[in-house]
């Protein structure tokens, strides 16, 4: 079962950037399709950016396209969430997740992954 820790949440301004990391343990990397998905206070948690085994493949939510760019180094078993031009609607606990794929495909929906992290806090003042 892969461990998934997410890092680099924190409080920001608006219009400032954070730039956040998960790290996978315990699995073949390179073997699962990775998301990020947010949840605020009173909301259900939602999509945010996908991206495939590869990393050639990558998806968002409308909301974020061309604010956040995800990526990742299957060489450290790592995947990242840069987001730039963060706005007060942007504050929720952002969680990381996992699913195994024998495709190089995004997957968008959280009953599509079977394996998550903590959650980091994420909080754009404006």
């Amino acid at each position: 079962q892969v461990q998934l820790v997410e890092s680099g949440g924190g409080l920001v301004q608006a219009g400032g950037s954070l730039r956040l990391s998960c790290a996978a343990s315990g699995v073949t990397f390179s073997l699962y399709t990775m998301g990020w998905f947010r949840q605020a206070p009173g909301k259900e948690r939602e999509f945010v950016a996908g991206i495939g085994r590869s990393g050639i493949n990558t998806d968002y939510a409308d909301s974020v396209k061309g604010r956040f760019t995800t990526s990742r180094d299957n060489d450290k078993n790592t995947v990242h969430l840069q987001m730039n031009n963060l706005k007060p609607e942007d504050t929720a606990v952002y969680y990381c997740a996992a699913a195994v794929d024998f495709r190089d495909r995004v997957r968008t929906t959280t009953g599509e992954y079977m394996n998550w992290g903590q959650g980091t806090q994420v909080t754009v003042s404006s």
